[in-house]
């Protein structure tokens, strides 16, 4: 279990050998630091993120006691609509610590649905929040902290990793619009692999490579650093190990372990470096088109690594590495994980329309994300074709990116 203060934060400076996927390795000549017998040594920086993580079989019910130690005495148990009867089953549980149920959680975190959930605290005088489910009740739990500063215990049932960040995204009007602040990072996370057990297999497939996703980008992110890269690694080999056990057998407990631990890993990659293409695009496509939201970052990843592999090289390696393909793989890598599980592999299939390709690449471009490549309208526009057409990724059907008008 890790404890902490979510406001605060540590950093230090320091010299560590030099791992792929970092930003310094891509982007910046070796410096020597320190011993001039390892030549590889970089200065990076590393924040950690305070908060305390419960991590069992069974550990729901200990959502009281951390509840108490909190302490909080009337606890909002939030919960989507589809999950209510786990939300009220929860709030029994914890008795007189309840304050009552709000089941309205929903993709993308509309901000109506915040403003309704904030009457409920108002109106139960509510002094703590406890979260249970996937991403969208997560993203409500932190949409509301924002706004009240309440403490938070969430309880994943899916692998999003959401948790893990301070990062919140909200949708207004078609729009969404993603903002990172210390006030958004749940001061406890209990995961119990028991409640993963029930999760379909499909569902955890493109949970989990949604979760992949956080930790790909984070080999590449501008605040790279080998601390996180190593997390990323093991986050990465972690679900990729756990996702075709779970879609051959999803009660097996290992395989599950595995996952829900691969997902805080890579959920904690996304809470302490930055995002990059491959989040933008998907924030763009969920909150103007209405996507779901693990099937957008699947079918999406493979197209985005191949975008940025010619930037990105030692980390598309590292990847690859992980999911044991050729070293200029990891995109094809990352396709073939996705089509082999029976997971979606284009966006017509979850309700893109062809049409809308060319406001999402717009949307894209007006506004990026730093990225290893620049962000060319074009090549985006390009990548996003692919994706919706469900094209095998190739790095070498993209503009060259030296030359492409961009922004970064």
């Amino acid at each position: 279990m890790v404890s902490g203060n979510r406001h605060t934060g540590k950093t230090t400076d320091g010299p560590t050998p030099r791992v792929p996927g970092s930003r310094t390795h891509l982007h910046a000549p070796a410096r020597r630091l320190g011993n001039p017998g390892f030549a590889a040594m970089q200065a990076f920086i590393y924040t950690t993120l305070p908060a305390r993580v419960v991590f069992g079989q069974g550990t729901l019910a200990r959502v009281g006691d951390e509840v108490r130690r909190l302490g909080g005495g009337r606890a909002l148990v939030l919960s989507t609509p589809q999950q209510i009867g786990e939300a009220r089953a929860l709030a029994e549980r914890l008795g007189p610590l309840a304050a009552g149920v709000f089941a309205e959680a929903a993709m993308h975190t509309p901000t109506d649905v915040t403003e309704r959930g904030l009457a409920r605290v108002r109106e139960l005088g509510a002094d703590c929040l406890v979260a249970l489910g996937g991403g969208s009740t997560t993203g409500l739990g932190k949409a509301i902290a924002l706004r009240t500063d309440l403490p938070q215990v969430v309880i994943p049932t899916t692998y999003a990793g959401s948790e893990a960040t301070p990062i919140l995204g909200e949708t207004e009007d078609g729009r969404k619009t993603t903002l990172r602040s210390p006030k958004v990072l749940p001061e406890v996370i209990v995961y119990d692999v028991d409640l993963t057990l029930t999760l379909p297999a499909k569902l955890s497939v493109t949970s989990g490579i949604n979760a992949i996703a956080h930790a790909v980008e984070a080999l590449y992110a501008e605040e790279a650093n080998p601390v996180v890269s190593m997390l990323a690694e093991a986050g990465i080999a972690a679900l990729a190990r756990a996702l075709p056990r779970i879609a051959a057998d999803p009660r097996d407990r290992e395989a599950r372990s595995d996952a829900l631990y691969g997902a805080w890993a890579c959920g904690t990659c996304l809470g302490s470096v930055g995002m990059a293409l491959h989040h933008k695009l998907c924030h763009v496509l969920g909150g103007s088109f209405d996507l779901p939201h693990a099937e957008t970052h699947t079918v999406v990843l493979p197209h985005a690594a191949a975008y940025n592999a010619p930037a990105a090289s030692g980390a598309m390696a590292c990847v690859a590495k992980v999911l044991g393909t050729s070293a200029d793989g990891a995109a094809q890598g990352l396709f073939d994980l996705a089509r082999d599980l029976g997971a979606p592999t284009s966006l017509r299939e979850i309700g893109m329309p062809e049409d809308g390709l060319d406001r999402a690449a717009d949307l894209a471009a007006a506004s990026p994300y730093w990225n290893p490549r620049p962000i060319g309208r074009t090549a985006v526009r390009a990548l996003l074709q692919a994706a919706y057409d469900g094209s095998p990724p190739r790095v070498s059907s993209l503009p060259a990116f030296p030359t492409e008008t961009a922004h970064a």
